[in-house]
């Protein structure tokens, strides 16, 4: 099957927030007949006004890698990895599914200032977002009805998108529990690097970065050249650290779309080669080509490069 005979949202680019939630839907429908969607459609509709600015007591997000996209792209993740993990014989009840959806949609919270907070950006909190994001949801949650279990339930979820976390020194109530954790930090880290804007955007985590005080790299560029490495490093961290949970894709890519591929898999592949050519034969002018739409500019070129390099090889 091409690309061109997929059918949407598959490889075709989701715009508006209620495409997520209605691909969301459709998937988790594939594994309940009766669900009740109502918490996860308010909580959804709560996000978009987090992110918006129009929720009480906090600014607009203003952090430009992580903004509402990057959560929306790990919620979607995040359906696609429990009905792959479903179809592949692991029970999760209803109850937990929920939690495991909103746990992705609370997940990056921590980078929203609070409405009195007008100094610089949210990126100045990226090395406490994930303790600001369960604050942000402990509080949502006492307002909303949800349990202390609930929430220390989704806490632990949140926890494992840390990137330093030993996953192996935490406690889970089930093996249901620590297998939604991994989904989640899974989709976390898959979902903005198969984001097609992903070579776009990574200027704009330099920048965030630099205004938290890490002093990991001295410029964009830096962070651009490490981002391969750091690709290797995330496909170690999965397959170890997250329990290789991202084999779950290719099946329900299968079961959802009869396509017997890893898309998303193949969508960050397909980022890493690109920013990888560009920094090796565009670096002068990279900044041009890192717009999603400039890299179809260079994709004859970089075939015609690529099909030298097999034949000098």
């Amino acid at each position: 099957m091409t690309p061109e005979e997929i059918k949407p949202p598959v490889l075709a680019y989701l715009e508006n927030p209620g495409d997520f939630l209605e691909e969301t839907e459709k998937i988790v429908s594939l594994m309940f007949l009766q669900f009740d969607f109502s918490l996860i459609r308010q909580t959804f509709k709560d996000i978009e006004r987090l992110f918006a600015g129009t929720y009480t007591g906090y600014r607009q997000c203003n952090t430009r890698y992580h903004d509402l996209t990057h959560t929306l792209h790990c919620f979607l993740l995040m359906a696609r990895l429990i009905h792959g993990a479903f179809i592949n014989g692991i029970s999760f009840t209803q109850k937990h599914v929920v939690l495991g959806l909103i746990s992705a949609l609370m997940h990056d919270t921590g980078y929203i200032q609070l409405a009195g907070d007008s100094t610089g950006t949210g990126g100045k909190y990226t090395t406490v977002h994930i303790e600001r994001s369960i604050e942000f949801m402990e509080g949502y949650f006492n307002r909303n009805g949800f349990s202390l279990e609930d929430f220390i339930f989704c806490r632990d979820c949140l926890k494992c998108t840390g990137i330093n976390v030993n996953i192996k020194e935490m406690k889970f109530e089930s093996y249901e529990h620590e297998i939604l954790a991994k989904i989640l930090g899974t989709a976390d880290l898959m979902g903005q690097m198969a984001d097609r804007d992903y070579l776009q955007k990574l200027p704009f985590l330099y920048q965030e970065f630099a205004e938290a005080g890490m002093a990991m790299f001295n410029n964009e560029v830096d962070l651009l050249n490490a981002t391969p490495d750091f690709w290797e490093f995330t496909k170690q961290r999965l397959s170890t650290e997250y329990g290789n949970v991202n084999r779950f894709l290719r099946d329900h890519f299968m079961v959802r779309w009869g396509i017997d591929r890893d898309l998303d898999r193949e969508a960050i592949e397909r980022n890493i080669r690109h920013l990888k050519f560009i920094l090796k034969y565009h670096l002068n002018d990279y900044p041009k080509y890192l717009d999603h739409e400039a890299i179809k500019e260079i994709a004859d070129e970089m075939s015609k490069v690529e099909r030298t390099e097999e034949i000098r090889e």
